[in-house]
């Protein structure tokens, strides 16, 4: 299994729209082939004393059956016009592939 940390910055005045065409593109993803999981989270303020939190940080957490399907997923049409519609609102991108140990 494949699991994905994407860390999204998004322009501060385009958080809310971003967030609306991301969640809005969640059940194209979810058919693909070999996803299991792919969901946006936000930073939530805690009194944990190491933890770090930016309010224009989407963080994704997805689980994939394969590299071969996560890398089917970044060339998919929904995902190629989701990137189209967001590019100008977001800042940085990074992205951690995991797998098991």
């Amino acid at each position: 299994m494949i699991h994905v940390i994407a860390s999204i910055t998004v322009k501060d005045t385009q958080l809310e729209s971003f967030i609306e065409i991301f969640k809005a593109n969640i059940p194209n993803v979810m058919k693909e082939n070999g996803c299991i999981e792919y969901s946006a989270t936000m930073d939530v303020e805690t009194d944990v004393a190491i933890q770090q939190t930016d309010k224009n940080v989407v963080t994704v957490i997805e689980k994939w059956e394969s590299l071969s399907h996560l890398k089917a997923h970044f060339t998919a049409p929904h995902m190629l016009d989701y990137k189209s519609r967001v590019d100008d609102m977001v800042e940085t991108v990074s992205l951690k592939i995991l797998q098991d140990s």
